[in-house]
């Protein structure tokens, strides 16, 4: 039967609904590697540098892993990648016909960074946004993940390629966003709210890091960077206070020890309460 003709002048074909050659909408998602089965992607999200994002990601991971789910983190900060000097891992990583294999943290955390892949993992990275935004696709086409309950994208702070590329490319089913207690904090948190928003990514939860510092001599508890003004900032915008982490030396030492898998923070506990609720 010839297609009926739409009564529309105006009609393009591509974006008219009455007509019943109109297009759907381009997906620009990427397909897993073969042997990849992932339940839940929950990225880990910024608006600045320097607010502990990975530290975050990496704890909710040691938690997730020790409740006995199977977790596996993709390091998307490409030019200031972290994960794998925190669990202490080497590469480089193995790979077969099939793909490359993750490298497996002490907790049984499955890792992949670009400094798992390069022979010097001190030599910068020097690649354009499109050059990035490609190799991220590539650790969720090329990279074997196996089964996981789990997977954390540790991402890029700010609104940039990458983020971009992992809200259109993967699955992700929600985002955890880590900010600092300054006063740039509430213009932190809505770049990335906004941005989740206008890619229909939700938001999980909102974690602040360096909330205070408690004297390890009297217990005091110093507000290094000031009042904290999250609970506010998470109310007005309707998301969950997932947690207020101290500034704790000893989360530090671990990570610069390559150590970080023996780490359970309890200050996230809430986060991960959410994220075995919502996903």
């Amino acid at each position: 039967m010839a297609e009926k003709e739409c009564s529309n002048s105006s009609c393009s074909k591509e974006s008219c609904e009455g007509c019943a050659s109109a297009k759907k909408p381009q997906s620009f998602q990427v397909e897993p590697n073969a042997y990849t089965e992932v339940k839940h992607v929950i990225g880990v999200v910024s608006g600045k540098g320097g607010v502990g994002k990975s530290m975050v990601t990496a704890s909710l991971a040691n938690l997730l892993a020790a409740k006995g789910y199977r977790v596996g983190i993709m390091d998307a900060d490409i030019t200031g990648p972290s994960i794998p000097k925190m669990y202490g891992l080497k590469g480089p990583a193995q790979a077969s016909d099939d793909g490359i294999l993750p490298v497996l943290a002490d907790n049984d955390v499955k890792v992949m960074s670009l400094n798992l892949l390069m022979p010097d993992p001190e030599q910068a990275v020097i690649w354009r946004g499109p050059v990035i935004a490609n190799m991220v696709k590539q650790f969720w086409s090329d990279v074997i993940w196996g089964d996981l309950d789990y997977l954390l994208i540790d991402m890029p702070p700010g609104t940039g390629d990458v983020p971009l590329t992992v809200f259109q490319s993967l699955p992700v089913e929600g985002i955890v966003v880590v900010t600092s207690p300054q006063d740039l904090v509430q213009m932190i948190v809505k770049k990335a709210y906004n941005m989740a928003k206008m890619m229909n990514i939700p938001i999980l939860g909102v974690v602040e890091n360096y909330s205070f510092l408690k004297c390890p001599d009297c217990g005091k508890v110093i507000k290094v960077f000031g009042e904290s003004h999250i609970k506010e900032i998470s109310e007005e915008l309707g998301i969950a206070l997932a947690g207020q982490m101290p500034i704790d030396p000893s989360l530090a030492e671990a990570a610069d020890a390559g150590e970080f898998a023996k780490v359970a923070n309890p200050y996230l506990e809430d986060a991960v309460k959410i994220l075995c609720e919502k996903c």
